[in-house]
Formats: structure tokens, sequence, C-alpha cells
């Protein structure tokens, strides 16, 4: 398979790394330095766009590969609330798009268990969920899209939650507790809390190959595809 990697930074070296291990080829690197010159038939080069760069960016790199009718991968958060219409983009011209906040499988994992744990802990309101998350100094958006969506799973699920926050605290409000130290790859936390003990489920990445790697897995999988789809299909492939 020939992939194109937009945006070329920790992550993209990483994703190259897995791609060459897994027998693709990395055909085109876009950074901010070539990406002007960039054309539908540069893009067409490649069997998948791989897009890990910039919230101020996504969006227009998301479009150039639509237009031009190339799949893409978008690691890239911030954009979410942006989704309807961009799906709207991605059906109309026919495209293919895999989106994920996080594309680690254990990421993965977790959020199915996040889920099934707030559909149980919504039956004991005697106990009180928040969530914290940690990332490197360099990580642009807080919270972090994997965080929304896990917050969003709970306020699905606990009908006590209507929102969530990482500045309110209240009976209503999931409050999410957004850190950013070091050169942390992304650990979350959710906590229910009561007088009488905790409960408490984690995912600590240790580095960023689950990422790349999962990139890579639904870059094979969204190959010869159309239509918008997330970690949840490709997890039930």
């Amino acid at each position: 398979m020939n992939i194109v990697l937009f945006g070329y930074g920790k992550m993209g070296k990483e994703i190259e790394t897995i791609a060459l291990e897994r027998g693709h080829q990395i055909v085109l690197k876009i950074t901010s330095e070539n990406s002007c010159s960039i054309t539908s038939t540069d893009l067409q080069k490649a069997d998948v766009v791989i897009e890990f760069s910039t919230p101020h960016s996504v969006l227009n790199n998301i479009n150039t590969c639509l237009n031009a009718k190339v799949p893409i991968v978008v690691g890239t958060t911030g954009w979410h609330n942006q989704l309807n219409e961009i799906s709207k983009a991605c059906n109309d011209k026919n495209g293919a798009l895999f989106y994920a906040s996080n594309f680690s499988l254990g990421v993965a994992i977790f959020s199915k268990v996040n889920e099934y744990l707030a559909s149980i802990m919504n039956n004991y309101p005697t106990y009180d969920v928040s969530m914290k998350e940690i990332h490197h100094i360099h990580k642009l958006d807080k919270p972090s899209g994997t965080a929304i969506s896990l917050a969003n799973q709970i306020i699905e699920k606990i009908d006590s939650k209507k929102k969530w926050s990482i500045t309110e605290q209240s009976e209503e409000t999931l409050f999410i507790e957004d850190i950013r130290e070091g050169m942390v790859p992304g650990t979350h936390i959710i906590k229910y809390s009561s007088d009488i003990d905790d409960i408490e489920i984690m995912h600590k990445a240790h580095n960023r190959k689950g990422f790349a790697l999962g990139a890579v897995l639904a870059a094979e999988f969204i190959q010869h595809k159309k239509g918008v789809y997330t970690m949840s299909d490709l997890m039930n492939n």
C-alpha cells in the first residue's frame, strides 16, 4: 500500500516506521514547508493518506483529500465539533474518512470498559465520577480528544451528569482535570468515589507505538472503502 503522510513530526515518524515494517511504502511526506505546493495529482499517488498535523490545518487537509478522491485516516483532534459537516462532505463526494480521537487498540478496549462500567455505576448514585488526563507539554488541545470521547460515553450512561468541564465542578458536571507535563504520551484515569471506597480504571500509554500501529491498521482497513469509519468499525472487523 502506498501512503502519504500529512504531518511528519514524532507521530509521523513513528507511523512511517510501523508502515515500513508492515510492508507499505511512504510515497510523500507533507509538512508546513511543502504543503502549499501539493496538488491532487500528488495525493493520488497514495492508496491512503494518514493525517497527523495540527488542529488549525486538519480541516483543509481533509477536504483536500476528499476532493482528490483519496481515503484519509485522521488522527488530529480539535475539529470534531465540525464532524457532521465533514461527514456530509465525505458522503456527498463519495469519499472515505476514518477518524479517531485515539488510535491505540488499548484505548479502544479501555473505551468499551468505560462504557460498560458507566452503565453499571448509573445504578449507584452515591458514587461521583471524575476524570484525569495527562499529556506532554506540546499537546495543543485541552482536554484531549480521547478524554472528550470518554466523557461523552459517561454522560450518555450516567443520568446525573449533563456535561463535562475542565473548570466547573458540580453535581451535574463531569470534571476533567487536564495536566500537561514532561513528555507523557497519554494517560487517562476515570474514578468513581464514595464515602466508602473508590473505583478507578486507567489507561497509560508507554510510548507512541500503539497510536501509530492503530493508524496504520486503520489505513489498511479503509483502503477501497467509502464512507465514514471509527475505531469501533475496526475493532468489529
